[in-house]
Protein backbone atom coordinates (compact mmCIF):
# COMPACT_ATOMS: atom_id res chain seq x y z
CA UNK A 1 0.00 0.00 0.00
CA UNK A 2 1.69 3.62 -1.14
CA UNK A 3 1.36 5.58 2.30
CA UNK A 4 0.99 9.23 1.95
CA UNK A 5 3.49 12.07 2.72
CA UNK A 6 1.82 13.67 5.89
CA UNK A 7 1.38 17.31 6.44
CA UNK A 8 0.52 18.50 10.44
CA UNK A 9 -1.10 22.38 10.05
CA UNK A 10 -2.13 24.41 12.03
CA UNK A 11 -2.57 27.70 9.97
CA UNK A 12 0.60 29.16 11.06
CA UNK A 13 3.00 30.20 8.15
CA UNK A 14 5.66 27.59 9.09
CA UNK A 15 2.81 25.06 8.68
CA UNK A 16 1.78 26.26 5.76
CA UNK A 17 5.22 26.27 4.63
CA UNK A 18 5.80 22.96 5.74
CA UNK A 19 2.42 21.81 3.85
CA UNK A 20 3.86 23.29 0.52
CA UNK A 21 7.36 21.72 1.17
CA UNK A 22 4.94 18.18 1.74
CA UNK A 23 3.31 18.56 -1.61
CA UNK A 24 6.52 18.63 -3.26
CA UNK A 25 7.95 15.74 -1.83
CA UNK A 26 4.97 14.16 -2.73
CA UNK A 27 5.11 14.99 -6.28
CA UNK A 28 8.46 13.58 -6.26
CA UNK A 29 7.79 10.12 -5.18
CA UNK A 30 4.17 10.03 -6.50
CA UNK A 31 2.39 9.84 -3.64
CA UNK A 32 -0.74 11.67 -1.81
CA UNK A 33 -0.51 13.90 0.17
CA UNK A 34 -2.26 14.21 3.68
CA UNK A 35 -3.00 17.34 5.85
CA UNK A 36 -4.06 17.04 9.52
CA UNK A 37 -4.98 19.78 11.93
CA UNK A 38 -5.29 18.92 15.65
CA UNK A 39 -6.98 20.50 18.10
CA UNK A 40 -7.60 19.98 21.80
CA UNK A 41 -10.51 20.29 23.92
CA UNK A 42 -9.96 21.92 27.17
CA UNK A 43 -11.22 19.35 29.77
CA UNK A 44 -13.06 22.48 31.34
CA UNK A 45 -13.88 23.94 27.98
CA UNK A 46 -16.97 21.17 27.28
CA UNK A 47 -19.30 24.41 26.00
CA UNK A 48 -20.75 23.19 22.40
CA UNK A 49 -19.65 26.35 20.50
CA UNK A 50 -16.11 25.68 21.62
CA UNK A 51 -15.94 22.64 20.03
CA UNK A 52 -17.83 24.52 16.83
CA UNK A 53 -15.45 27.47 16.74
CA UNK A 54 -12.30 25.11 17.16
CA UNK A 55 -13.88 22.51 14.01
CA UNK A 56 -13.99 26.06 11.97
CA UNK A 57 -10.85 27.22 12.98
CA UNK A 58 -9.82 23.42 11.93
CA UNK A 59 -11.80 23.81 8.24
CA UNK A 60 -9.82 27.63 7.75
CA UNK A 61 -6.52 25.91 8.83
CA UNK A 62 -7.21 23.08 6.22
CA UNK A 63 -8.37 25.67 3.49
CA UNK A 64 -5.22 27.86 3.78
CA UNK A 65 -3.03 25.01 3.56
CA UNK A 66 -4.68 23.30 0.81
CA UNK A 67 -5.37 26.73 -1.08
CA UNK A 68 -1.03 26.83 -0.61
CA UNK A 69 -0.61 23.72 -2.13
CA UNK A 70 -2.64 24.10 -5.08
CA UNK A 71 -0.59 26.89 -6.10
CA UNK A 72 2.35 24.91 -5.82
CA UNK A 73 1.35 21.61 -7.01
CA UNK A 74 -2.07 21.13 -8.88
CA UNK A 75 -1.52 17.59 -9.87
CA UNK A 76 -0.99 16.32 -6.37
CA UNK A 77 -4.29 14.48 -4.63
CA UNK A 78 -4.65 15.65 -1.49
CA UNK A 79 -7.30 14.18 1.41
CA UNK A 80 -7.00 16.15 4.85
CA UNK A 81 -8.39 15.19 8.41
CA UNK A 82 -9.05 16.87 11.58
CA UNK A 83 -8.10 14.91 14.51
CA UNK A 84 -8.79 15.69 18.38
CA UNK A 85 -6.18 14.85 21.51
CA UNK A 86 -2.88 15.75 22.22
CA UNK A 87 -1.15 17.02 19.74
CA UNK A 88 2.53 15.00 19.97
CA UNK A 89 0.43 11.88 20.85
CA UNK A 90 -2.11 12.41 17.55
CA UNK A 91 1.27 13.50 14.93
CA UNK A 92 3.01 10.83 16.21
CA UNK A 93 0.45 8.31 15.39
CA UNK A 94 -0.12 10.01 12.26
CA UNK A 95 3.52 9.71 11.45
CA UNK A 96 3.65 5.81 11.96
CA UNK A 97 1.09 5.21 9.48
CA UNK A 98 2.86 7.48 6.92
CA UNK A 99 6.17 8.01 4.61
CA UNK A 100 7.16 10.83 6.35
CA UNK A 101 5.46 13.27 8.32
CA UNK A 102 6.96 17.84 7.80
CA UNK A 103 5.56 19.77 10.21
CA UNK A 104 6.95 23.69 10.62
CA UNK A 105 9.31 25.11 12.71
CA UNK A 106 8.59 28.98 14.33
CA UNK A 107 11.66 30.28 12.47
CA UNK A 108 14.47 32.71 13.79
CA UNK A 109 15.99 35.91 11.81
CA UNK A 110 19.49 35.08 10.07
CA UNK A 111 21.56 31.98 10.88
CA UNK A 112 20.03 31.06 14.16
CA UNK A 113 18.02 28.67 12.82
CA UNK A 114 15.26 27.27 14.16
CA UNK A 115 12.55 27.71 16.92
CA UNK A 116 11.40 24.78 17.60
CA UNK A 117 8.04 23.87 20.28
CA UNK A 118 7.26 20.93 21.92
CA UNK A 119 4.87 19.26 19.56
CA UNK A 120 7.50 19.26 16.93
CA UNK A 121 10.30 17.92 19.07
CA UNK A 122 8.06 15.49 21.15
CA UNK A 123 7.11 13.89 17.55
CA UNK A 124 10.57 14.10 16.58
CA UNK A 125 11.53 11.61 19.81
CA UNK A 126 8.58 9.06 19.54
CA UNK A 127 7.83 8.80 15.74
CA UNK A 128 9.06 5.39 14.09
CA UNK A 129 8.94 6.80 10.73
CA UNK A 130 10.95 10.04 8.96
CA UNK A 131 9.87 13.67 10.10
CA UNK A 132 10.94 16.69 8.43
CA UNK A 133 10.83 20.08 10.07
CA UNK A 134 10.73 23.07 7.46
CA UNK A 135 10.98 26.47 9.18
CA UNK A 136 8.74 30.06 7.85
CA UNK A 137 9.35 31.27 4.55
CA UNK A 138 10.57 28.03 2.93
CA UNK A 139 9.43 28.53 -0.84
CA UNK A 140 9.98 25.36 -3.53
CA UNK A 141 13.21 27.91 -4.97
CA UNK A 142 15.18 27.72 -1.94
CA UNK A 143 15.12 24.09 -3.46
CA UNK A 144 17.27 25.06 -6.38
CA UNK A 145 20.81 27.00 -6.77
CA UNK A 146 21.01 30.48 -7.75
CA UNK A 147 20.78 31.11 -11.18
CA UNK A 148 23.76 32.88 -13.07
CA UNK A 149 23.12 36.13 -12.25
CA UNK A 150 22.27 35.26 -8.47
CA UNK A 151 18.42 35.62 -8.35
CA UNK A 152 15.91 32.36 -7.21
CA UNK A 153 14.49 29.82 -9.11
CA UNK A 154 13.18 26.16 -9.70
CA UNK A 155 14.13 25.79 -13.40
CA UNK A 156 17.74 25.64 -11.93
CA UNK A 157 19.20 22.29 -10.06
CA UNK A 158 18.69 21.44 -7.38
CA UNK A 159 20.69 22.28 -4.01
CA UNK A 160 22.81 19.26 -1.99
CA UNK A 161 21.52 16.77 0.07
CA UNK A 162 23.63 16.32 2.98
CA UNK A 163 24.11 13.27 5.09
CA UNK A 164 25.47 13.17 8.68
CA UNK A 165 27.23 10.39 9.52
CA UNK A 166 28.34 9.02 12.57
CA UNK A 167 30.78 5.84 11.86
CA UNK A 168 30.37 4.46 14.97
CA UNK A 169 26.57 3.83 14.42
CA UNK A 170 26.14 4.32 10.72
CA UNK A 171 22.11 3.52 10.03
CA UNK A 172 20.84 2.10 6.67
CA UNK A 173 17.98 3.71 7.42
CA UNK A 174 19.42 7.11 7.73
CA UNK A 175 21.89 6.39 4.53
CA UNK A 176 19.10 5.03 2.42
CA UNK A 177 16.61 7.72 2.74
CA UNK A 178 19.48 10.42 1.81
CA UNK A 179 20.58 8.55 -1.23
CA UNK A 180 16.69 8.21 -2.11
CA UNK A 181 16.28 12.01 -1.62
CA UNK A 182 19.35 13.05 -3.86
CA UNK A 183 18.17 10.88 -7.13
CA UNK A 184 14.70 12.40 -6.83
CA UNK A 185 16.06 15.22 -6.81
CA UNK A 186 18.90 14.07 -9.14
CA UNK A 187 20.96 16.17 -6.47
CA UNK A 188 24.83 15.37 -5.00
CA UNK A 189 24.78 13.95 -2.01
CA UNK A 190 27.47 15.31 0.36
CA UNK A 191 28.24 12.39 3.05
CA UNK A 192 29.58 14.62 6.38
CA UNK A 193 31.51 12.66 9.31
CA UNK A 194 33.43 15.13 11.96
CA UNK A 195 36.20 13.20 13.80
CA UNK A 196 37.93 15.10 17.09
CA UNK A 197 41.39 13.74 18.15
CA UNK A 198 41.70 12.45 21.38
CA UNK A 199 43.38 14.41 23.82
CA UNK A 200 45.97 12.36 26.42
CA UNK A 201 43.19 12.10 28.86
CA UNK A 202 40.83 10.90 26.40
CA UNK A 203 43.45 7.82 25.67
CA UNK A 204 42.61 4.53 26.99
CA UNK A 205 45.06 2.25 29.34
CA UNK A 206 47.75 1.46 26.93
CA UNK A 207 47.06 3.53 24.23
CA UNK A 208 49.36 5.14 22.14
CA UNK A 209 49.14 8.61 20.38
CA UNK A 210 51.00 7.90 17.15
CA UNK A 211 48.88 8.67 14.46
CA UNK A 212 49.20 12.43 13.24
CA UNK A 213 46.11 14.54 12.15
CA UNK A 214 46.27 13.85 8.71
CA UNK A 215 47.00 10.27 8.77
CA UNK A 216 43.63 10.21 10.91
CA UNK A 217 41.68 12.53 8.55
CA UNK A 218 42.65 10.36 5.87
CA UNK A 219 41.66 6.73 7.89
CA UNK A 220 38.58 8.62 8.87
CA UNK A 221 37.84 9.51 4.90
CA UNK A 222 39.01 5.63 3.98
CA UNK A 223 35.93 4.18 6.24
CA UNK A 224 33.45 6.64 5.35
CA UNK A 225 34.16 5.58 1.75
CA UNK A 226 34.01 1.90 2.44
CA UNK A 227 30.36 2.66 4.57
CA UNK A 228 29.16 4.35 1.55
CA UNK A 229 29.98 1.91 -1.27
CA UNK A 230 27.23 -0.67 -1.14
CA UNK A 231 24.83 2.54 -1.48
CA UNK A 232 26.85 4.10 -4.74
CA UNK A 233 26.48 0.70 -5.94
CA UNK A 234 22.97 0.98 -5.13
CA UNK A 235 22.23 4.34 -6.37
CA UNK A 236 25.09 4.59 -9.46
CA UNK A 237 22.91 8.03 -10.90
CA UNK A 238 23.76 9.46 -7.25
CA UNK A 239 26.95 11.78 -7.39
CA UNK A 240 28.75 11.48 -3.98
CA UNK A 241 31.10 13.49 -2.25
CA UNK A 242 32.63 12.43 1.25
CA UNK A 243 34.03 14.46 3.57
CA UNK A 244 35.64 14.19 7.14
CA UNK A 245 36.52 16.99 9.38
CA UNK A 246 38.10 17.84 12.21
CA UNK A 247 35.17 19.38 14.66
CA UNK A 248 32.69 19.18 16.81
CA UNK A 249 29.45 16.97 15.01
CA UNK A 250 27.31 19.82 16.26
CA UNK A 251 29.88 22.35 14.49
CA UNK A 252 30.43 20.61 11.36
CA UNK A 253 26.73 20.03 10.49
CA UNK A 254 25.56 23.43 10.75
CA UNK A 255 28.35 24.24 8.52
CA UNK A 256 28.12 21.78 6.00
CA UNK A 257 24.37 22.32 5.76
CA UNK A 258 25.07 26.21 4.63
CA UNK A 259 23.72 26.49 1.06
CA UNK A 260 22.15 22.80 1.26
CA UNK A 261 18.64 21.95 0.23
CA UNK A 262 18.30 19.41 2.47
CA UNK A 263 20.12 17.99 6.00
CA UNK A 264 19.68 14.49 6.73
CA UNK A 265 20.04 12.79 10.58
CA UNK A 266 19.22 9.88 12.25
CA UNK A 267 17.75 9.53 15.76
CA UNK A 268 17.77 6.63 18.12
CA UNK A 269 14.97 5.21 19.16
CA UNK A 270 14.80 4.71 22.63
CA UNK A 271 12.66 1.89 24.29
CA UNK A 272 11.54 3.95 27.22
CA UNK A 273 11.56 7.23 25.74
CA UNK A 274 11.23 10.05 28.81
CA UNK A 275 10.20 13.18 27.45
CA UNK A 276 10.86 14.36 24.05
CA UNK A 277 14.93 13.93 23.80
CA UNK A 278 17.01 13.65 21.21
CA UNK A 279 20.57 13.54 20.45
CA UNK A 280 22.93 16.19 20.69
CA UNK A 281 23.61 16.75 17.07
CA UNK A 282 19.97 15.82 16.04
CA UNK A 283 19.25 18.90 18.56
CA UNK A 284 22.01 20.94 17.37
CA UNK A 285 20.34 20.17 13.77
CA UNK A 286 16.95 21.18 14.61
CA UNK A 287 17.50 24.22 16.37
CA UNK A 288 20.45 25.82 14.35
CA UNK A 289 20.20 25.01 10.74
CA UNK A 290 18.67 26.70 8.11
CA UNK A 291 17.70 24.27 5.48
CA UNK A 292 14.71 21.49 5.84
CA UNK A 293 16.05 18.83 8.25
CA UNK A 294 15.20 15.37 7.68
CA UNK A 295 15.53 13.56 11.09
CA UNK A 296 15.12 9.66 10.12
CA UNK A 297 14.73 7.01 13.34
CA UNK A 298 16.37 4.14 13.75
CA UNK A 299 16.87 1.19 16.15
Amino acid sequence: MLLPVVAGVDGSAESLAAAAWAAREARRRGQWLHLVHVWDRHPRQEHEMTGAAQRHLARRALRQAEERVRVECPDVRISDEQMEGPATAVLSKAADQADMIVLGSRGLSGFTGFLVGSVALGVVAKATRPVVLVRAGEVGSDEHVPTDDGDTSTDTGYRDVVLAVDLADACDEVIEFAFEAALLRHARLRAVHAWHAPGPLGLGAGDIGLVDDPWRGEEWLGFLKAVLQPWREKYPDVEVLETVVEDKPTTALVRASTGAGLLVVGHRLDERPVGPRTGPVTHAAIHHVGCPVAVVPHV
